[in-house]
C-alpha cells in the first residue's frame, strides 16, 4: 500500500511538473528563452507585458528603477510594497514559473535603492576590500533577503570581472569588482552566491568572458579587449563552475580577436560553445547582455544578432526595453527565431536545448 502511495506521489508530482513547464510548440518553446523590461509601477491584463506572458510564454522579465528611454525615474519601482504587488501581478499571468531579474550587486549598481525604502547595501569592491567571506556572506543575506521579500528570483550578480583596470569606466570606477585577485574573487563571489540561495535566490556570473580590463562601456559601442584582457580572467568561471555553483552566466559586449576574430563573445561560438561549454564545463544557462545595448545595435543587424547569438549558445535573450523601447519585440522576436527555424538557419533540435536549460533551472525554484 505504502509503495502505490509513493508511486501515485511520484506519478503527481510529474504530471504537476509537465503541466506546470509545459510548451507545446516552437513558439512557446522561443518565448521561454526571453527576457524582456517593461515600463510600469503597476500592469493589468492590458498590458503588453502581461499578453506576452500569458499569450507566448515569455519566460522572464528584468526590472528597473530609472527609465533611460524618458530619463524619469520610478520605471518599475518606487517602494517595497509597490514591487511586491508588480512582482505577484507578473507572476500569478504565468502558467509556469515566470523569472523575475534585477540587477542587486550592491553599492552603486542597486536597483532597489535607499531612497525608495530599502536597505543600504555594499559594493563588490567594498566587500573585497575588507577581505572577509563571512561579512560578505552577512551583508549579501540582507540583500538576499529583501530580493526575495518582493518576490524576486535571480539576481544579476555577481559580478566576477577582475580590478584590473582602475580606470574601467563600467566596472573598476563603479566599484563593482571584488579584487584583482582570480583566486579572492572566486572566494568573495562563492560567499556572495551561498548567501543568495540561502534566500532561494538565483545567481548570474558577470561578465563572460572577463570586462574587468577593458577601457570602454559597452554600453555605449564596441568595446575591444584583445590587448587587455588575459587567461586569468576565466579563472573565477573555471573555479565557480567546478565547485558547482554557477547558476546562470552572462556574456559581455567585448570583442577579443585572441578568442573570436570576428564576433564579441555575446555572438561569439568560439567564447560560448568553445571556452564556456566545452573547455570549463558548463552546461546550465548563459543569458546574454542587453542585447539593445551599443555594442551590439550600432554594430551588427537586429536580426543578425540574434541568430549569431543562439548559434553561439546563448539560452535567454534579454532586451531591457530601457535604451530603445519596443512593445512588440517579443512577438518579433519570436517571429525571426521561428522563421530561421523554418528555413533551416537554426535547427529546432538547438531550440529544444536552451528550453530544457531554462526548465531545469526553474525546478530549482519549485
Amino acid at each position: 500500500m505504502m509503495n502505490f502511495f509513493k508511486l501515485s506521489l511520484t506519478f503527481l508530482i510529474v504530471i504537476i511538473n509537465c503541466s506546470v513547464f509545459a510548451a507545446t510548440t516552437l513558439e512557446e518553446k522561443i518565448g521561454q528563452m526571453m527576457m524582456v523590461g517593461f515600463q510600469g509601477m503597476s500592469v493589468d491584463e492590458n498590458h503588453f507585458i502581461i499578453q506576452d506572458i500569458k499569450k507566448r510564454n515569455l519566460g522572464g522579465v528584468i526590472l528597473f528603477d530609472y527609465d533611460v528611454v524618458s530619463a524619469k525615474r520610478y520605471r518599475n519601482i518606487e517602494s517595497p510594497s509597490q514591487v511586491k504587488a508588480l512582482i505577484k501581478s507578473l507572476q500569478k499571468a504565468s502558467d509556469s514559473t515566470l523569472l523575475i531579474a534585477v540587477d542587486q550587486e550592491g553599492g552603486l549598481i542597486a536597483r532597489l535603492k535607499e531612497m525608495y525604502g530599502f536597505p543600504k547595501t555594499r559594493s563588490h569592491m567594498e566587500l573585497g576590500g575588507h577581505d572577509d567571506l563571512q561579512l560578505t556572506f552577512n551583508e549579501t543575506v540582507k540583500l538576499a533577503k529583501t530580493l526575495a521579500d518582493a518576490g524576486f528570483n535571480l539576481n544579476m550578480a555577481p559580478v566576477v570581472d577582475l580590478c584590473v583596470n582602475l580606470d574601467n569606466p563600467i566596472i573598476a570606477k563603479k566599484e563593482r569588482c571584488f579584487s584583482d585577485d582570480p583566486e579572492k574573487v572566486t572566494a568573495q563571489a562563492g560567499s556572495y552566491i551561498d548567501a543568495l540561495h540561502s534566500q532561494n535566490i538565483l545567481s548570474t556570473l558577470k561578465h563572460f568572458p572577463g570586462h574587468g580590463s577593458s577601457k570602454g562601456d559597452s554600453h555605449l559601442g564596441l568595446t575591444d579587449v584583445t590587448k587587455t584582457w588575459t587567461e586569468k580572467e576565466l579563472i573565477p568561471y573555471k573555479n565557480l563552475i567546478s565547485e558547482g555553483k554557477a547558476d546562470v552566466i552572462m556574456t559581455a559586449h567585448v570583442f577579443n580577436s585572441q578568442i573570436d576574430p570576428q564576433y564579441p563573445a555575446t555572438l561569439s561560438k568560439e567564447a560560448i560553445e568553445g571556452i564556456l561549454r566545452q573547455r570549463l564545463g558548463f552546461d546550465g544557462v548563459v543569458v546574454s547582455d542587453d542585447m539593445q545595448m551599443g555594442a551590439i545595435v550600432n554594430q551588427y543587424g537586429f536580426e543578425t544578432a540574434i541568430q549569431k547569438a543562439v548559434e553561439a549558445g546563448v539560452d535567454i535573450l534579454v532586451f531591457g526595453n530601457n535604451l530603445h523601447y519596443d512593445e512588440k519585440i517579443v512577438p518579433r522576436v519570436i517571429s525571426i527565431i521561428k522563421k530561421m527555424v523554418q528555413d533551416g538557419t537554426i535547427t529546432e533540435k538547438r531550440i529544444e536545448t536552451s528550453y530544457q536549460r531554462i526548465i531545469n533551472l526553474k525546478y530549482r525554484l519549485k
